[in-house]
């Protein structure tokens, strides 16, 4: 007796499973191993809670798991992919925004180095009640897709000034052996004191604390955050692209 058609998929998937990257497909991993707890899912696709992060993902990127992201949402809903490719049209969504982003990855088994100084600021542990500040220096500063519950995926660590919170940094997406460093900004009358090298300096020590390895994304065209990723010892892996789609009206 043949095999249904679904089954070979099935088949098909966890043979390419077990030859990928512990990061290709990184939000769907996230969503169906360390971060289900977030997840809101249909069929072939996951997201975060809307009010955690607009990320999303699916098993592939096929009519079926299209399909699948059409059923989390409401119409005019939107979200955020990873692809491995450039979006390209498709019926029922519309393309909000788009940008090539670079995966790197801190691969030294090392703790990053530290220069410890009595100058250095003081790490404050953001928690729920610094929720609108965060969302407040995220939006100014646009580091990424940032929310109301978005710290609730890891430790973020923040700098204040005169009272003010003026940079931050955190982790966002986990799966098995690695955690992202995410959320790096820093409030623009602040820069240029170092301050998202020394938090994210800590969160990789906190990461690498665990035995897992540091990666982030970072949009392509933002030299001079690479720079200091790659003076930190982050190399890239691959290049993804960041697709933001609306679903279309019904």
């Amino acid at each position: 007796m043949s095999k249904p058609a679904s089954d070979h998929s099935n088949e098909k998937w966890q043979a390419k499973l077990s030859t990928m990257h512990p990061l290709d497909n990184v939000i769907w991993k996230a969503l169906t191993t360390r971060q289900a707890a977030f997840a809101e899912s249909f069929a072939l696709a996951s997201k975060f809670m809307s009010e955690v992060t607009s990320l999303a993902g699916f098993r592939e990127p096929s009519p079926e798991g299209y399909e699948s992201l059409a059923g989390l949402l409401p119409a005019q809903g939107t979200l955020a992919l990873f692809l491995d490719a450039p979006y390209r049209d498709r019926a029922g969504w519309n393309l909000v925004a788009s940008a090539p982003l670079l995966q790197m990855v801190y691969e030294d088994g090392r703790l990053p180095p530290t220069s410890p100084s009595s100058t250095h600021p003081e790490f404050v542990a953001l928690t729920a009640a610094e929720s609108p500040e965060m969302v407040e220096l995220a939006t100014l500063t646009k580091p990424g897709p940032f929310s109301t519950r978005t710290h609730e995926l890891g430790t973020y660590l923040g700098i204040r000034r005169d009272g003010k919170l003026v940079a931050m940094a955190g982790e966002r997406l986990k799966v098995p052996g690695h955690s992202e460093v995410s959320a790096v900004c820093t409030h623009p009358e602040h820069t240029g004191r170092g301050y998202a090298r020394l938090l994210m300096t800590e969160i990789m020590r906190r990461v690498r604390s665990r035995g897992e390895t540091p990666f982030l994304h970072v949009r392509e065209d933002n030299v001079r955050a690479i720079e200091l990723y790659k003076r930190l010892g982050f190399e890239q892996r691959v290049r993804v692209h960041l697709a933001v789609l609306r679903k279309n009206s019904p």
